[in-house]
C-alpha cells in the first residue's frame, strides 16, 4: 500500500507539472503576467506616497496631436 502511494503521488505530480507548464507557455498567460506587473508597479507608486503620481491630472496622458486621452 505504501509503496502504491508513492507511485501515485508521484504520477499525480509529473501530470501536474506538465499541466502547469503547458498553461505558463500560452500567451494568455504571459498577458495575464504582464498586466500584473503594470500594477503593482502603479500599487508601489500610489503607496510610496507621492503626491504628483496622485495628482488625476499626470495621470492623464497626451498624445502627439495635443488631445488628452485616459
Amino acid at each position: 500500500m505504501k509503496y502504491r502511494d508513492a507511485i501515485f503521488a508521484t504520477m499525480t505530480l509529473a501530470l501536474t507539472s506538465v499541466a502547469l507548464a503547458g498553461v505558463v507557455y500560452t500567451d494568455a498567460y504571459s498577458h495575464t503576467a504582464q498586466v500584473e506587473v503594470h500594477g503593482v508597479r502603479a500599487l508601489t507608486l500610489v503607496a510610496s506616497g507621492d503626491a504628483a503620481v496622485c495628482d488625476p491630472a499626470t495621470m492623464l496622458s497626451s498624445n502627439e496631436s495635443g488631445t488628452v486621452q485616459q
